[in-house]
């Protein structure tokens, strides 16, 4: 037998080498002793409702997203292609720049027409708003840059008009941009400043003479810079500035502009320059802004918070200018919250393609002749992968609670929705590039191929961890938050009330020395360490600033010089917060298999989270037997996970259509016949 595969084999090469054509004998290769692609759903089971699990999920709007997915499927613009039997859809990310751009935008039309967009402006209340943000979603699992350019009109643009403008901004220009009249884009990221928006150089004045506004680029690095839409199609723009009247200073303000006529052409004192080609989302126009004494109406100021009348004086009901700049920067809040989903739904694709592949690629055997083992049959293989997936599974439950704190907010709850969506978004999008770049490394080779999508993800998603906010810079304005909410109720004498910090209002946890298979399970001793680590590092920071101020130093330089405990104090905060989200999942569903298998992806979660933070041993709340404890239960949990993969990623929602080739029949999908 051997002796004859070997002589197929010479066969083959020799008519290779020569371009000849094989003999018809019997000595061409056979499929029979070739690898075949085996469906996973054959040989693995389920033991829960799918169809149950997406719905918990994907949170709400289950519907909407299955109409719009159905969209795109039916439409040649979204690149329909065949592979291995099947129809995929995704981008065709060989195109240029430039045909990345135009493609993007028929895109949107396209949407438009078939009315995805209507009401997203024009309509308001909870139900509404996760309409939009679910349909957005599904938009960004197609392709980020449709997603963004969508999200900086609607939830840049238009929202800023919503919100910054009153009656006269509304009735002049939202219908109009739900309809796309109007194209706008947001500038207020400059070359010189980002995250620091108090600091941007662009200044604008006021001309009592003509009732105008003059706003102007006064040096380089005031140019405004990644403009979304600037590059090509953005008609208006909104422009941060800061507002100078009569020699004084009034701060940050917002303006509307408009940057080109509806022919396309820039309009005058107004210079525009393209960003250029980028590692992904090049299908987004950013573009720099640079602005000559372009003068705009007296009443372009977007004047909820403050107004200036047209003889020149300024007024608001906010005489604070750190509470007016606060007030400006509130309703900025959705774009960390979109953020936030969007990455997670980013890192189920490539989950759902890596564990899908993993259970029908097979390599090496650990017997003499024995068959080759499925990828997903390693330990080592499960431990890369079903800890990102259950992580990613308890970030799903964060971030629609998020999405739910936010659709319903009210000014009472701005402060946690700012505090909370900065530690969801910097914690989910800095995941879903781990666990992009794990999925890429799971597949080997095919991860490196466009069409498979995990690879050039991480291009795409990138952005996600500087745009709306550094992530490190996020992260230090949660630990703020806690440490002024710390010293306010110490200070008053209050108790905790609000930030999830209700637990340091009773006694400090204890937690038992051995730590059983059953206590690391259980729900109360995953809150209590939890807690316990988020209240030891709260007054461990509050502490060191204390001491540093003490010695003579400021708050702001104290802060600087705490850093390190600032940084461990935002991700207690942010883990122990996604902790609680997928808890009260769990406690509202009956009992079941959908509940037992979401109790064990809820300790995955919080296990792995503690095996990876080295403050549970650094602080002493784990003794070092207590950590190898703790790594032991992920890898058992690995074990226990094993069987219900597939379905776990089967409960994503994500059409098949969606994914990339091989996570289906990755052999047909290469074979010579699809060249």
């Amino acid at each position: 037998m051997s002796d004859n595969r070997a002589l197929q084999r010479v066969n083959v090469l020799v008519n290779h080498i020569l371009q000849s054509t094989p003999p018809s004998s019997n000595l061409s290769l056979t499929r029979e002793i070739c690898l075949q692609y085996s469906p996973p759903e054959l040989n693995e089971s389920c033991v829960f409702d799918v169809k149950e699990m997406r719905k918990l999920l994907d949170g709400h709007n289950v519907v909407d997203r299955d109409w719009i997915y159905g969209l795109m499927t039916q439409s040649n613009l979204f690149n329909r292609k065949e592979r291995g039997g099947k129809i995929f859809v995704s981008p065709d990310y060989n195109q240029t720049m430039e045909q990345q751009r135009e493609i993007t935008m028929k895109r949107i039309w396209y949407l438009l027409e078939n009315g995805v967009f209507k009401g997203w402006l024009t309509e308001s209340g909870p139900d509404a708003e996760l309409r939009k943000l679910a349909l957005l979603e599904v938009c960004g699992i197609y392709d980020h840059s449709v997603s963004i350019k969508v999200g900086v009109h609607f939830f840049l643009w238009g929202n800023a008009v919503k919100f910054f403008g009153t009656k006269r901004h509304h009735e002049k220009w939202l219908k109009n941009t739900e309809d796309y009249v109007v194209k706008g884009c947001f500038a207020m990221t400059e070359l010189g400043h980002g995250s620091n928006v108090r600091g941007i150089e662009t200044v604008t004045t006021y001309d009592p003479t003509s009732e105008e506004f003059v706003i102007t680029t006064p040096c380089e690095s005031a140019q405004k810079y990644w403009i979304g839409g600037a590059a090509n199609h953005a008609t208006h723009t909104i422009v941060f500035s800061q507002l100078h009247i009569n020699g004084t200073n009034q701060g940050v303000h917002a303006f509307i502009a408009q940057i080109r006529d509806q022919d396309g052409n820039i309009c005058p004192n107004i210079r525009i320059a393209d960003c250029g080609h980028k590692i992904g989302l090049n299908g987004v126009d950013n573009g720099r802004i640079w602005f000559d004494n372009l003068r705009i109406p007296r009443e372009n100021l977007l004047n909820a918070v403050a107004d200036v009348s047209s003889d020149g004086k300024y007024v608001s009901a906010i005489k604070d200018p750190d509470q007016r700049f606060g007030a400006f920067m509130a309703p900025l809040t959705s774009g960390r919250v979109t953020i936030a989903s969007s990455a997670i739904y980013s890192a189920k694709v490539g989950l759902a393609t890596a564990i899908r592949y993993s259970l029908s690629r097979r390599a090496f055997s650990v017997t003499a002749n024995g068959p080759e083992v499925l990828l997903l049959d390693y330990p080592s293989h499960q431990r890369r992968l079903l800890p990102l997936l259950a992580k990613t599974y308890a970030m799903s439950f964060a971030a629609n609670e998020l999405k739910m704190i936010y659709v319903k907010r009210t000014p009472e709850t701005n402060k946690a929705i700012h505090v909370v969506s900065s530690g969801f978004k910097a914690v989910l999008t800095w995941h879903n590039m781990r666990t992009l770049q794990e999925c890429r490394e799971a597949v080997g080779g095919q991860g490196i191929k466009t069409e498979n999508l995990v690879g050039q993800l991480k291009g795409e998603f990138d952005v996600q961890t500087t745009f709306e906010g550094d992530n490190n810079v996020l992260m230090q304005q949660v630990s703020k938050a806690l440490f002024a909410e710390y010293v306010s109720c110490k200070k008053r004498n209050k108790p905790f009330k609000g930030l999830g910090l209700e637990h340091m209002n009773t006694s400090r946890p204890v937690l038992p020395t051995q730590l059983t298979s059953s206590t690391l399970r259980c729900s109360q001793f995953q809150t209590n360490v939890f807690c316990l680590r988020e209240r030891d590092l709260l007054e461990r920071f509050t502490s060191e600033v204390a001491q540093l101020q003490g010695r003579g130093e400021s708050r702001e330089i104290s802060f600087l010089q705490s850093h390190q405990l600032a940084e461990d104090l935002g991700k207690a905060f942010t883990e122990k917060a996604l902790l609680q989200t997928i808890l009260d999942a769990e406690a509202k569903l009956p009992a079941g298999s959908v509940k037992d298998v979401l109790g064990l992806v809820r300790s995955m979660y919080a296990l792995i989270s503690l095996e990876e933070d080295p403050s549970l041993l650094r602080y002493g709340y784990l003794s070092r037997e207590n950590v190898g404890d703790v790594r032991r239960e992920v890898s058992k949990l690995c074990g226990e996970l094993r069987p219900h993969a597939l379905a776990l990623v089967t409960s994503f929602g994500i059409p098949d259509s969606f994914l990339s080739p091989i996570a289906f029949n990755w052999v047909e999908a290469n074979a010579w016949s699809s060249v």
